[in-house]
This record gives structure tokens, C-alpha cells and sequence, in this order.
């Protein structure tokens, strides 16, 4: 199952690249909502390679997936595939500059099943997939609004 958007974001390509590339601010936020999460390579600069094993509790049952940053194109793409037990998913974000003080991002989430309890799971989600569409794309609208947010607050100091 695949899903992507785009959302313009009022701020420069620098600045939004970096607020996406800051792993260790995911790792903070997901914590901050209840995961686990824990850094599995030894890395000392970010770049392709970094991991992270994250647990969290969806429907009542403890849900574990591993993450790793698959490429960087600094300031251009990032692209990160996760594993869980029975979905395999690619994330991969593309940064375009339209102007000094606006980045557009592409999203595009890729879903695959590892199983066939995952193949049926992907295809009822299929079924419904007008209101996937609609969350993941409010979901995403209100993560760049949140970036243009601190985008803002930074340039007021």
C-alpha cells in the first residue's frame, strides 16, 4: 500500500531539512508519547546506517519495529525503512525549494506485507483507504505547520 502528499512549508530548505534530519528530536517525541527507543548503532555522525529498535503499545498489544535511516542527501532527500514483524515500510522525503522562504516536501510511505496475516490486514486498510488518505495527509499538514511554527519563533530572536 503506498500514500504520499505534499505539503509547502514557509521557511527555508536549510532549516526544514534539518528539523526532519534531527533524530534525536524523533527519538525525544516518541518517547514523550510513550515508546521506547533505542539507538543500535554506534555512528558518531548522522548519516546512512544510524538505527533504532522502538517498542509501543497500538490496540492494547506491545508493538516492536526497527527503524534505520537508509540514505541522506543532505539538504535534498532522507529515507528510512522500518521492520516490523510483519510489515516492511519505506518512508522517503524529498525537499524542493521554491524560494529563499519556502521548501516543499514530498512524503511517500510505502507498505509492504511480510505475511499473509499482514497481506490481509494491508488489504482492509486498502478498503478504507479515503480516510487513511485524509488522516495521513492531516497528520502531515500539521507536522509542517509545526516546523513553520519554530521556523517563526527562531527568526523572532
Amino acid at each position: 500500500m503506498k500514500l504520499s502528499t505534499r505539503e509547502d512549508i514557509e521557511a527555508p530548505l536549510s532549516f526544514v531539512f534539518g528539523a526532519f534530519a534531527d533524530t534525536e528530536g524523533w527519538e525525544r517525541a516518541a518517547m514523550r508519547r510513550g515508546a521506547e527507543v533505542t539507538r543500535t548503532d554506534r555512528l558518531a555522525t548522522p548519516g546512512p546506517g544510524m538505527a533504532w529498535n522502538a517498542a509501543y503499545n497500538w490496540r492494547g498489544k506491545m508493538r516492536r519495529v526497527s527503524i534505520k535511516l537508509a540514505a541522506i542527501d543532505p539538504p535534498n532527500s532522507l529515507r528510512f525503512q522500518g521492520f516490523g514483524g510483519s510489515v516492511e515500510a519505506d518512508l522517503a522525503l524529498e525537499f524542493v525549494e521554491l524560494s529563499a522562504r519556502r521548501t516543499r516536501v514530498a512524503f511517500a510511505v510505502d507498505l509492504k506485507p511480510r505475511n499473509l496475516g499482514a497481506r490481509v490486514f494491508l488489504q482492509s486498510l486498502k478498503l478504507a483507504r479515503g480516510k487513511i488518505e485524509r488522516k495521513f495527509e492531516a497528520r502531515i499538514a500539521q507536522l509542517c505547520n509545526d516546523i513553520e511554527e519554530r521556523y517563526r519563533q527562531s527568526a523572532r530572536r
